[in-house]
């Protein structure tokens, strides 16, 4: 075929390709797919499936919403943030110490879930005379409460103040003084155990302030001071920070574990058009050749071939595949991918065999076996090309089905856990009890994402089959 000939297919298919909206459609939603996988890297962190399975997240807030539900929500929830250094009010003290200044504005109903500090380096030449560190809160009524006092400081030290128990009692006395509650011991224990200590610090200091008072808007600063000799003490504050645990995550929430659910989505797109497009690809090549094969050489050894076609077609993949990852623990996505196309050809064989019997009898086969044409020749040369058509369409209608599988056995707990798929991602949700808890945002995202990727290429598929198919033109 010349140059000039494929040119002008291709403009007569691009021509009819702009009359099918739903073709369009499913074009425009795969080029988002790919865009999102191929910028994978730039829109998350380049480093999200090495560390996917592992702690990077502990910072995170884990099963929290995303962000944008405060638009849609009376109640306002404290987004997730992360201070620096760089971001707090730095001053030397006169003797050897800093005390730094932390400003936190508060706007929303409800507070973060908790704030931690942590980074602090110190080197000592005497463990016993480590610095040591006061916490004090300045609420924008005016008040003050001290949240930790003269609290030894070493490298590993982690102040979380929601559940640090010197901070709680130290709050909880607190609250009873404003309060003016009269409690018994008993009723003491109780309500300090029970007690939520953001609440109470970001709210109106009243008499209703342990039953849940209104929140408390302003400037919030936290004043941690560090005192130290310089001569025996080496303080590094340079990794030092401020994290305001939110009761909101980015633009897709949070897991169980504190992992970003957006940087799942995008980057379980690059996985699930991988094995997709490689499993649709090559198993109907492997079927369009085998059913060309098939119907061109014909006899015994198209009843041979046609009886193994037969054989692997009334193999059962799934239950194959869940075997086969209960035997081994799980199956690897490269397992997925061969074991996916050894069985998803034979169906593309039976419809190429079919086409191929009549094209064999056309008269330009014949002209080409007279001409002394091979049989490599006449298959690849004259036949094949006119099968491609159906083996076009066929691939994308074939991407949802490897898609869906891969998705059902991560659901079932038999995929990869290595990777990060959005199969692997609704099996985590349903060991969590994601759906009984109402964590919507990590069941509905990963769902929707497969059913779009189905949506695109059959879409695709339909509109191929259409243009290149004549007998669909009319429907």
């Amino acid at each position: 075929m010349r140059l000039e000939d494929v040119v002008d297919s291709a403009k007569d298919f691009l021509h009819e390709f702009r009359y099918q909206k739903g073709g369009i459609l499913g074009f425009i939603l795969l080029l988002l797919l790919i865009l999102a996988a191929v910028f994978a890297p730039n829109i998350t962190s380049p480093d999200v499936p090495e560390r996917w399975s592992k702690e990077f997240w502990v910072e995170n807030p884990p099963n929290v919403p995303p962000t944008w539900i405060n638009y849609f929500s009376s109640k306002k929830l404290a987004p997730h943030e992360i201070l620096s250094l760089d971001d707090m009010q730095v001053e030397k003290l006169d003797g050897g110490g800093v005390l730094l200044r932390i400003v936190y504005t508060n706007t929303y109903d409800v507070p973060p879930k908790d704030i931690i500090l942590q980074g602090f380096n110190v080197s000592s030449s005497d463990a016993r005379n480590k610095p040591l560190m006061t916490i004090t809160l300045k609420r924008p009524d005016g008040s003050e409460v001290v949240l930790l006092e003269d609290r030894r400081v070493s490298s590993n030290t982690v102040i979380q103040i929601a559940t640090n128990t010197e901070v709680r009692k130290n709050v909880f006395e607190w609250a009873k003084k404003v309060s003016g509650a009269k409690l018994s011991p008993s009723e003491e224990i109780k309500l300090q155990a029970l007690m939520d200590t953001m609440k109470i610090l970001f709210g109106k200091a009243d008499e209703n302030i342990f039953e849940g008072t209104s929140p408390l808007h302003g400037d919030y600063v936290f004043e941690v001071k560090i005192t130290y000799q310089d001569g025996d003490n080496s303080l590094d504050l340079s990794n030092l920070t401020a994290i305001f645990s939110g009761r909101t995550y980015g633009l897709m929430g949070t897991d169980s574990k504190g992992r970003d659910i957006w940087a799942g989505l995008v980057w379980g797109t690059r996985v699930s058009l991988s094995v997709g497009i490689a499993v649709a690809v090559l198993s109907v090549l492997i079927g369009i050749v085998y059913g060309v094969a098939s119907a061109y050489f014909g006899g015994w050894k198209d009843e041979v071939l046609q009886r193994f076609n037969e054989f692997m077609f009334s193999m059962p993949v799934l239950p194959i595949l869940i075997l086969l990852g209960a035997y081994l623990g799980h199956v690897a996505l490269s397992q997925i991918v061969l074991l996916l196309v050894l069985f998803g050809w034979v169906g593309v064989a039976k419809v190429a065999r079919s086409m191929a019997l009549q094209i064999k009898e056309q008269t330009f086969v014949e002209a080409a076996r007279a001409l002394g044409a091979g049989s490599g020749r006449v298959v690849f040369k004259h036949i094949m090309p006119q099968i491609m058509p159906y083996a076009f369409s066929q691939m994308a209608l074939s991407v949802p089905y490897a898609v869906m599988t891969e998705a059902a056995l991560s659901f079932l707990g038999i995929g990869d856990p290595t990777a990060v798929t959005w199969g692997q991602m609704l099996y985590d949700a349903q060991n969590a009890g994601a759906t009984i808890n109402g964590y919507w945002w990590w069941v509905i995202p990963p769902g929707l994402a497969i059913a779009l990727v189905g949506l695109a290429f059959v879409l695709i598929g339909v509109a191929l089959d259409r243009i290149l198919n004549p007998r669909m033109r009319t429907l």
